[in-house]
């Protein structure tokens, strides 16, 4: 399957998440079906003023392929300058993010920010696509709030900018993460564009990600959250307690080679997720939260084998 230039084996895609979505659990998405992989949003005025912790975010490796890496910022200059840095660790492609609605991101007039002005979103588009040979793509979300539900105009400045894919989330920035995602207009986004749309948001499981996609008549969706603590949620399977416990493990270890001794620590968001709701799990969590080193959560996993 081929996405606006993108090779995908699955539909069934990760959304960049910030603090979740590093390298380790690219790798574990990409292990169970994933179609693709993006990084956690990076800062284009880091990037192209060399910051090493910004230049860190770049990484990835071949088995996390098709992978992109996305970037923020406010100014077309500095994006496309900023892409050209990209371009150099040849990702599969380049998003531009148009919809982070931290308010550290839009304070900048950056991520959801940039909703508020269409024009500045195609200059940005266009810059980006002009400095580069890579598949551009970019995520917004549906407008500021329901008094600025502007995603006709987002689109098309997405699409006139030059952009292969546009990636949806189904709410504004003001709802962050609350509430529900509208499908109904990533539906109609998707009808209205000449692009492929790729709609995300509120997906809970892999029937759910198909319905959804049948629904909308989207090529493709992009599971975020839904794909924490769960990344079984790409192919369709029900882990068994043996096979969660052994998924926790590899990602243990992908975070202390990743990280060193500090990954344990950087696990413990994740743990807390991988052992939602089993059976004593706040108990299982609150000594997972207090766990500093692979052996410790190996003992306390243990009994999870049975």
């Amino acid at each position: 399957m081929n996405l606006g230039g993108i090779p995908i084996e699955s539909p069934l895609l990760l959304a960049p998440i910030a603090g979740f979505t590093d390298s380790p659990f690219r790798k574990i998405a990409r292990k169970h079906g994933a179609g693709l992989v993006v990084t956690e949003l990076v800062s284009a005025e880091g990037l192209v003023r060399n910051n090493p912790k910004t230049m860190d975010l770049l990484r990835f490796d071949e088995d996390e392929r098709p992978a992109g890496i996305q970037i923020f910022g406010n100014n077309a200059d500095v994006m496309g300058r900023a892409a050209t840095v990209v371009e150099r660790h040849r990702p599969d492609f380049i998003d531009i993010n148009i919809g982070c609605p931290a308010r550290k991101v839009c304070g900048t007039g950056a991520g959801a920010a940039l909703l508020l002005d269409p024009e500045r979103i195609f200059g940005i588009v266009r810059a980006v696509r002009e400095h580069v040979s890579l598949p551009v793509t970019a995520k917004i979300r549906i407008g500021w709030d329901q008094g600025s539900m502007n995603y006709r105009e987002a689109a098309r400045a997405v699409e006139e900018g030059g952009a292969s894919v546009l990636f949806v989330h189904g709410r504004t920035k003001k709802q962050g993460y609350s509430g529900a995602a509208d499908w109904d207009v990533i539906a109609e986004i998707r009808r209205m564009a000449r692009i492929p749309v790729v709609g995300n948001g509120d997906i809970s499981g892999y029937d759910d990600a198909f319905e959804k996609m049948n629904s909308s008549g989207c090529p493709a969706v992009m599971i975020g959250r839904g794909a924490l603590g769960n990344p079984w949620i790409f192919s369709g399977t029900k882990p068994s307690l043996v096979q969660i416990r052994e998924q926790v493990l590899e990602h243990c270890s992908l975070m202390t080679s990743f990280y060193g001794p500090y990954g344990i620590i950087l696990m413990r968001k994740h743990l807390a997720l991988y052992v939602r709701g089993m059976e004593n799990a706040s108990a299982i969590r609150a000594r997972l939260m207090s766990a500093s080193t692979l052996e410790e959560v190996m003992t306390i996993l243990s009994g999870l084998a049975g």
